[in-house]
């Protein structure tokens, strides 16, 4: 420090935003992190930079990354900064603007209602309110490509948007409201409109009723039914025009529009109309209880329609209603006090009751107890948690209190990537959909095609009254037809799957996964950590001499283990703990990558490790040595040698214990016809060991972690369709080569990245689970695709007056709009089904 300045005037940065910070009036306190004091402008920084120091020391990350040269405003929901030649958002903006005050965290009195930046202290300013997200974007079930961040229709198809995060508060949606609304009213002014076509129509009261002012009487009662409770149909088949996307409400609106101004016309202007078509007062026939009947009709489709899509999203929001609202906070001094969920940070104590929910994911510091994970991972049974073992957030705590320590808030839990997967799998499209976007994209021009024809076709050689009879006929295949029953097929069937699957323990990542698992004959299955626990033991010490106890042999290897991070010395050192054996002074330490370790211990110079270590040492291994080896490798463990001043004196058998499940699992799968074939690095005789325990008959050993994608390489070559399960990093390459990788939870986040599926605890009977829920999804959606063809099939030329040349029949535009909005329900009620699917 140079002469004459104090330790008030040492400045140093923030390393999360950036700001210049006194040591000795830090607000945010300091953090030591690899030997480095960090010090910190407010506590939130110090919160960021706890949960992922790594990131904000990264050489890429630019401190204040957020903060603005100028203010920050919102442009239909995408942070911009100001500019004096800003235009209005793209339809497809990606966020929504947030409607809450804003703070700054330095500077509490610095308050905005738009998210800016702070004018004293330049930070982003944040919402007073903690939330899990500030951005609500909507996306069409159909057309998942299609966002913007306010509720509305998708222009393609006319449906309504969709929140794309489900939010577990959530009550009906504002579309379901004003639908509702719509269609209340529009019954009430319908009601006596039908009444009064039907009395109308009654030979009596035909000379008793003046025809031209029951028209104008329909006129005024149809209007509010056409004009305002059907806007939103008119407003769809507009914006699908203008994107050239003709659609379901195209159809709706050209109907209901035609019969409309054509009653309009017919009642304003009568004379217009020759004198066949007037009646006994010279009025023409007017249609418009069948506009009105038609909107109704449509309107309450919708209705039903929003509310069985809304229970789509029933499982990821009963997932999210899982979650407690408050935490209890144990602070250093002892004192506890509750919080709300979202202000609890990295690193902090929370103490659990026995009953109540675990706040987030972490690790138990003291106590113990034995926790229901069953609805997170499927586990049926409580599992009991120790000091040392990790719980994970909203699963429910047993009879005993827990300490523990928060590892991972907010998006960062496990449950909050289960709710993400889920929901990005729900938007995503299964190929199967492109059959039925190739007919939907020529369906609708069909449709007016066909309904053209049908009109020219009864007007050039209907029966008189021509006219009234080619509008009707023509109304009716307009209104029928349902592209939207195709479209929906698929991705209805996706949603409530996924939504399943995640109930059962098995995130599925997108559509094509689910499609595709289907269709896998060939199930790889990595043995360390997938057929096994992953978590090695140490099975028995074999003595080669009388000169020592097996404890000294275990003492000694523990104490070179904990200087590696082998997997198989770290089951030497847990064995030595458990038994309370102190680990002795190590010098001159080495490691020999692939071979063990060696080094000083207790005066002696001791090496543990494999065959190939020994060799380098020049330490002889006897006859008697090499047959206690093979035995241990035929039974399915790892040998470790152990040698002393390089004479052997002893053998370590090291096992990873099979899953309890393994085996069930493996013949279940074979019993479905599936070819097994099992993965392992290990020796060839370890690995014929373990296959023979889980009767699997092919498997390939001493299959370096590059060489697992050529595996798959070549079963593909043969011709089978191959579903990968792993969990290491090693994995990842060959989960991503096969048709469907599959990963365990318990594995490595890379793998699960580069997986389509992924199984909750590790649990392997969620391969049988994500194949059953497989077949019975692409069931659900072949019955779906199938109803959807046969209707319009059916539907269309029924309208058209097919059977009128035969039976004197035909379809009333009401009937035929009653038809179209059923077929949309009984899609999505079918798709529903999948809910109760066994799995």
């Amino acid at each position: 420090m140079p002469e004459g300045e104090s330790l008030s005037e040492i400045k140093v940065k923030d390393p999360v935003c950036g700001m210049t910070v006194d040591p000795s009036a830090a607000r945010g306190g300091s953090y030591k992190y690899k030997g480095t004091d960090y010090i910190f402008c407010n506590p939130k920084c110090n919160e960021r930079f706890r949960s992922d120091p790594e990131k904000y020391l990264s050489p890429t990350y630019k401190p204040g990354g957020m903060i603005a040269s100028s203010p920050v405003v919102q442009l239909g929901g995408i942070s911009s900064a100001a500019s004096p030649i800003a235009g209005p958002a793209k339809k497809n903006a990606q966020s929504a603007p947030v409607a809450a005050a804003y703070v700054c965290p330095m500077c509490p009195d610095v308050r905005s209602p738009i998210l800016a930046a702070c004018p004293s202290c330049g930070m982003a300013l944040e919402a007073e309110t903690p939330q899990l997200s500030s951005r609500t974007e909507y996306v069409c079930p159909m057309h998942p490509e299609f966002v913007q961040d306010h509720a509305g229709a998708c222009p393609k198809c006319g449906m309504d948007l969709e929140p794309r995060t489900v939010s577990g508060s959530e009550g009906p949606s504002p579309e379901l409201i004003d639908m509702s609304r719509r269609l209340r009213v529009s019954i009430a002014f319908g009601l006596p409109l039908l009444v009064l076509a039907m009395l109308h129509m009654l030979t009596p009261l035909q000379h008793a009723l003046a025809e031209h002012r029951v028209a104008w009487l329909q006129l005024l009662l149809a209007s509010p039914v056409v004009l305002w409770g059907g806007l939103p149909f008119f407003q769809r088949a507009i914006a699908s025009l203008k994107f050239r996307s003709p659609n379901m409400f195209t159809l709706i609106g050209m109907g209901v529009g035609v019969s409309y101004v054509y009653s309009a016309i017919a009642t304003l202007l009568p004379e217009i109309f020759p004198h066949s078509l007037r009646g006994l007062h010279g009025q023409p026939a007017v249609y418009f209880e069948s506009a009105a009947a038609i909107v109704i009709l449509v309107l309450a489709g919708q209705v039903l329609e929003l509310r069985a899509r809304g229970q789509t999203s029933s499982a990821i929001r009963a997932l999210l209603d899982l979650s407690p609202k408050m935490a209890r906070v144990v602070e250093s001094d002892g004192r506890e006090h509750d919080v709300l969920l979202g202000q609890v940070a990295v690193g902090q104590s929370l103490r659990v009751r026995p009953g109540e929910k675990v706040p987030v994911d972490g690790v138990v510091l003291e106590g113990r107890t034995a926790v229901d994970e069953s609805m997170i991972t499927g586990e049926s049974l409580p599992v009991e948690k120790n000091p040392g073992d990790r719980v994970i957030g909203a699963s429910v705590n047993g009879n005993g209190a827990i300490l523990m320590r928060a590892e991972r808030v907010g998006s960062e839990t496990m449950l909050a990537q289960i709710v993400r997967l889920v929901s990005e799998a729900q938007r995503s499209r299964a190929p199967i959909q492109r059959l039925a976007d190739k007919v939907s994209a020529i369906f609708v021009p069909a449709v007016l095609c066909v309904s053209l024809i049908t009109f020219i076709a009864w007007l050039g050689f209907g029966p008189e009254p021509a006219l009234p009879r080619a509008l009707v006929n023509a109304v009716a295949v307009l209104v029928i037809a349902c592209p939207c029953a195709l479209g929906l097929a698929t991705p209805m069937a996706i949603m409530v799957g996924t939504g399943r699957g995640a109930r059962a323990g098995v995130l599925i990542k997108n559509a094509e996964a689910l499609e595709v698992m289907e269709r896998v004959d060939t199930v790889v299955i990595d043995k360390t950590g997938t057929l096994t626990e992953g978590r090695p033991v140490l099975e028995s010490v074999a003595l080669l001499t009388s000169q020592h106890y097996e404890e000294d042999l275990v003492q000694w290897a523990a104490s070179l283990e904990r200087l590696s991070e082998h997997p198989l010395g770290a089951a030497i050192v847990r064995a030595a703990d458990s038994v309370q054996l102190r680990p002795h002074r190590v010098e001159h330490f080495e490691s020999r990558s692939g071979r063990g370790v060696l080094g000083d211990v207790d005066a002696r110079y001791v090496a543990v490790g494999n065959g190939a270590l020994m060799q380098e040492l020049g330490v002889v291994i006897s006859s008697e040595a090499s047959s206690r080896a093979e035995a241990i490798r035929r039974e399915g463990g790892t040998v470790l040698y152990i040698s002393a001043d390089n004479v052997l004196v002893g053998l370590f058998s090291v096992t990873d214990p099979v899953k309890p499940t393994a085996a069930i699992v493996v013949e279940d799968l074979l019993q479905e016809g599936l070819h097994v074939v099992m993965l392992t690095g290990d020796s060839r005789t370890t690995a014929e060991a373990i296959a023979r325990k889980l009767g699997i008959k092919d498997f390939e050993a001493e299959v370096l972690p590059e060489r697992k994608s050529e595996a798959i390489q070549r079963l593909q070559k043969q011709g089978r369709v191959v579903a990968m399960a792993g969990d290491g990093i090693n994995d990842a390459p060959a989960l991503a080569q096969a048709e469907v990788g599959i990963a365990m939870s318990t594995g490595t986040d890379i793998a699960m990245h580069t997986s389509g599926v992924t199984l909750l605890r590790g649990d392997l009977r969620g391969i049988l689970r994500a194949r059953r829920l497989s077949e019975a999804t692409m069931r659900n959606i072949s019955q779906n695709l199938f109803f959807a063809f046969i209707y319009n099939a059916l539907g269309v030329p029924l309208a058209a007056g097919l059977l009128y040349p035969f039976t004197g029949w035909m379809l009333h535009p009401v009937f035929a709009a009653a038809a179209m909005s059923f077929s949309s329900v009984s899609v999505i009620s079918n798709a529903l089904r999948l809910r109760a699917v066994k799995l």
